[in-house]
């Protein structure tokens, strides 16, 4: 049986109002955290629920929490990364678009629990669109006593700011996206201190995607144990995917964390399998940013065992044989599929959005994209092959940001499983230059 959390209402009609949203139970959590709640019991339910941020990196969002300082006397603050930049990824911007007093909502029982009296939300520069929906919801909780001064005629008062930005895929990061919110550029900071102590203006903040912010308000209603019920063992509750690429049914699916991949990729009511009858070849399962699987390891791990849609099973054989759930970014390639073509696109990409702060990523990147420039249009050398693995472990791990390693990991993981491929480009490069293959331009540079 299917169990939605944030897309149960997504069909009922004018669900973008406020009136509507109202009707179907919509801030009934805030009313219960305002008046029943103390902050410190809010932040103890989600820490019950097991909820782990939703933007990729997947830690507990209630111990994110508990980590900000309540000592400084400093004001504190919530910003809600909406710069869902992460190629092969759109289920915020479907979530803020047909949701968005689900986003309000969690925003403002967060705020409470953080003791913030400012939230932002941060949306990425292409979601132009976005801000006036959220812009709308906005105004129109302020009109019904949700968001302003004393609040439901409490003591709590809150301001919403949308803030837009520029295009920029590194402002996804939290610290680049805090520097970016006070006006700079969007470099990441170095960490230590931590956002939760040192963040927008110096003061501590807490950084959390659409999605994670989303579930707020069913664990207020609910309670984080019910919210733990859904799901297989740490990894709790529903999870959105973006499922895009050789597929019959692309789009934005709420799955319960713990159906198997095999389930989603080919059940009907998901992807429906690959698209006109082809052969699985290769899956990025999180979003343009981790490890490719070939067929033979996405739907099993490497011990025989169904992979599943959890934080623990898609990472099961670590880099050698597992990938990661990252931001549920799921890109299906079909037995055509060019993986040398599509690895160039991705190197393309994150050469293009580094922010050139550090050596190993603002030259790495270029030389990543450069050799396999070289190998596609048929100029590669059988080293070229071994110097990309080169370049890509030298990127890994050596800059201040995760940047460098979504650039390696794709590259690295592609010659693993892959090689044969990258082989026959530089053996036969007649049978691969100007190549009918398809690639996935749309879903991989965005």
């Amino acid at each position: 049986m299917e169990r939605k959390i944030l897309l149960k209402n997504v069909d009922v009609p004018g669900i973008r109002t406020f009136e509507v949203y109202r009707s179907t139970g919509g801030y009934d959590s805030v009313e219960k955290a305002l008046k029943k709640m103390t902050p410190d019991e809010v932040v103890e339910e989600v820490k019950m629920s097991g909820l782990r941020g939703r933007g990729g990196a997947g830690f507990p969002a209630g111990m994110k929490w508990s980590f900000i300082d309540k000592k400084s006397g400093n004001p504190r603050y919530l910003i809600c990364n909406a710069d869902e930049s992460e190629p092969g990824t759109f289920k915020d911007r479907y979530l803020m678009e047909k949701l968005p007093h689900l986003l309000i909502e969690g925003m403002i029982c967060s705020c409470y629990a953080l003791g913030a009296n400012t939230g932002y939300i941060y949306v990425r520069g292409e979601y132009k669109y976005i801000i006036g929906i959220l812009n709308q919801a906005i105004l129109e909780a302020y009109e019904k006593g949700f968001l302003g001064k004393n609040i439901l005629g409490t003591a709590f008062n809150l301001d919403i700011h949308v803030h837009s930005g520029a295009g920029a895929y590194i402002c996804g990061e939290e610290t680049a996206q805090i520097e970016s919110l006070e006006g700079k550029r969007g470099n990441p900071r170095i960490k230590p201190p931590f956002p939760a102590v040192v963040g927008l203006y110096g003061c501590p903040t807490v950084v959390n995607n659409v999605e994670t912010l989303a579930n707020i308000g069913f664990i207020v209603n609910n309670g984080g144990g019910e919210y733990a019920k859904y799901g297989v063992g740490k990894s709790t509750g529903t999870k959105l995917i973006s499922a895009c690429g050789n597929i019959n049914n692309p789009g934005v699916y709420e799955i319960e964390l713990g159906l198997s991949v095999r389930e989603f990729l080919y059940d009907p009511k998901y992807c429906g399998g690959v698209k006109n009858g082809k052969e699985l070849k290769a899956v990025i399962a999180g979003g343009s940013s981790v490890p490719i699987l070939p067929a033979s390891l996405i739907l099993k791990t490497a011990a025989g065992e169904e992979r599943l849609m959890t934080y623990e099973s898609l990472a099961d054989g670590g880099f050698v044989s597992g990938t990661m759930l990252g931001s549920g970014g799921f890109i299906v390639y079909d037995e055509d599929a060019c993986i040398v073509r599509n690895t160039w696109n991705l190197a393309r990409f994150y050469h293009h959005e580094s922010c050139g702060q550090c050596s190993p990523c603002r030259e790495g990147t270029g030389w990543m994209e450069s050799v396999l420039h070289r190998i596609e249009n048929g100029h590669g050398r059988t080293k070229d092959i071994d110097l990309l693995v080169s370049i890509a472990s030298k990127i890994e791990g050596n800059t201040i940001c995760p940047l460098g390693d979504a650039a390696a990991w794709p590259i690295a993981s592609a010659i693993r499983h892959f090689r044969h491929e990258f082989e026959e480009h530089v053996l036969h490069p007649e049978k691969c230059i100007n190549s009918t293959i398809r690639q996935f331009d749309d879903v991989t540079i965005s």
